[in-house]
């Protein structure tokens, strides 16, 4: 298994160099040819799928769970999209990001370039293979992928149509490789590979970081869970407040934007919070509930300030009272992944002091965190969302996938 893994990651390598270097229109031609190789393979994609749906549920896999596992024939569609409007993206290798001349005569430009081969460690979600492939491409660089178990055949197939795009556009069809070995080892050997693998992207929960960061000889952009919170304060326009939360938490309740923490102004608890929990009870969501707020929603399941810090994956929230803007702040600050809070107020102070002081990578004004995402923010398709600070915080897109080098232009200077 090692020199098995060893020479995938160095194959990757190898066709990664020759890679970083071909044109705009090399790169969108052949991403055009992934779009039309996953829209033929869709059948086979899916039912690649079925058999991993299957194992999830023999493994009593939870519903979020396996909604994240599961692919249909619209989440193909928008996979495909997604390559759409990777194409249209401005390719962001050799921009110019500044320019200087030194009193010596050189001429300095800093340039955008590759970063090589990117390895992806994912959970559950096959899509991620297709969205980590594309945007690699895009920018230049190679990919390594390494998905779970319950998503291996999903993967596979995905990985497959890609390798047939490549060859078709005369690229090494190891620039997009994949590690599908059921051996839990095979992760361990993989973060090994610093020698060909350049920067790892955890992409899943909490355990998978810390796995990642405890292991791996490269560096880490981690792409962690997210604890999202959203504070109702009491300025609050309380029906809009009430279709933003039902989207933030109903709309998919086991994906990392989705919200987790409900914070309630201790102000208007009394009149609005036994309505919140109504409404989400009524949608299928587990209400949890501080010892505080369970004066208001007596069937709410009372919990302790351990899970304060816990992201359910799935049908559940917390609902919590604060006292005040700092208090929700200082909440926030403390029990959430830094992945994506929201506040919903009409006082505009109370507007820029959250935003400025939330210490998150996404940050929303009266709307729903389920925005944190890198079509929906207009970077087409990401790459994960990064909750660390170097060097990239939030949707990771395709200039996020880049480095700057500096290109020194002289006519003979010496030191």
């Amino acid at each position: 298994m090692e020199n098995e893994i060893k020479n995938i990651c160095k194959l990757a390598k190898e066709a990664s160099l020759k890679f970083s270097s071909v044109s705009t229109d090399v790169k969108n031609e052949l991403l055009k040819n992934i779009k039309k190789h996953v829209a033929n393979n869709t059948q086979k994609i899916l039912e690649a799928n079925k058999k991993d749906l299957a194992i999830a549920k023999s493994n009593n896999r939870d519903a979020a769970f396996m909604d994240r596992l599961m692919l249909n024939e619209d989440r193909v569609l928008q996979m495909c999209k997604g390559v759409d409007a990777v194409i249209s993206l401005e390719d962001p290798v050799g921009k110019i990001v500044s320019s200087y001349d030194l009193k010596n005569g050189l001429h300095v430009d800093r340039v955008r370039s590759p970063l090589g081969v990117i390895g992806i460690i994912f959970e559950a979600r096959p899509n991620v293979s297709l969205d980590a492939a594309i945007l690699c491409i895009k920018s230049g660089n190679g990919v390594v992928l390494r998905g779970s178990r319950e998503s291996i055949n999903s993967v596979e197939a995905i990985v497959d149509a890609i390798k047939l795009a490549l060859v078709e556009s005369n690229i090494d069809p190891a620039l997009v490789s994949v590690i599908n070995s059921l051996d839990r080892k095979a992760t361990i050997e993989m973060l090994k590979q610093d020698k060909y693998i350049d920067i790892v992207i955890p992409r899943g929960g909490e355990g998978l970081k810390k796995v990642v960061l405890e292991n791996a000889t490269m560096p880490v952009l981690a792409s962690a869970g997210g604890n999202c919170h959203m504070y109702i304060a009491k300025s609050a326009d309380i029906d809009m407040s009430k279709k933003v939360v039902y989207n933030a938490k109903v709309s998919r309740p086991g994906v990392c934007n989705a919200l987790e923490t409900l914070l309630i102004d201790k102000s208007i608890a009394k009149d609005i919070l036994k309505d919140f929990c109504d409404m989400l009870k009524d949608a299928g969501i587990e209400i949890r509930v501080s010892k505080e707020a369970k004066q208001y929603c007596p069937y709410g399941i009372e919990i302790e300030e351990e899970e304060y810090y816990k992201e359910y994956h799935g049908p559940q929230i917390k609902v919590l009272i604060v006292d005040g803007i700092d208090n929700a702040i200082y909440h926030i600050n403390k029990y959430s992944t830094n992945h994506s809070d929201a506040i919903m107020t009409t006082d505009k102070k109370e507007m820029e002091k959250f935003s400025r002081e939330v210490d998150s990578a996404a940050v929303y004004i009266n709307a729903s965190t389920r925005f944190t995402d890198g079509f929906e923010l207009g970077l087409g398709a990401e790459m994960g969302i990064s909750t660390q600070k170097l060097h990239v915080r939030g949707p990771i897109g395709i200039e996020e996938l880049t480095s700057v080098k500096y290109v020194i232009n002289g006519n003979g200077q010496v030191r």
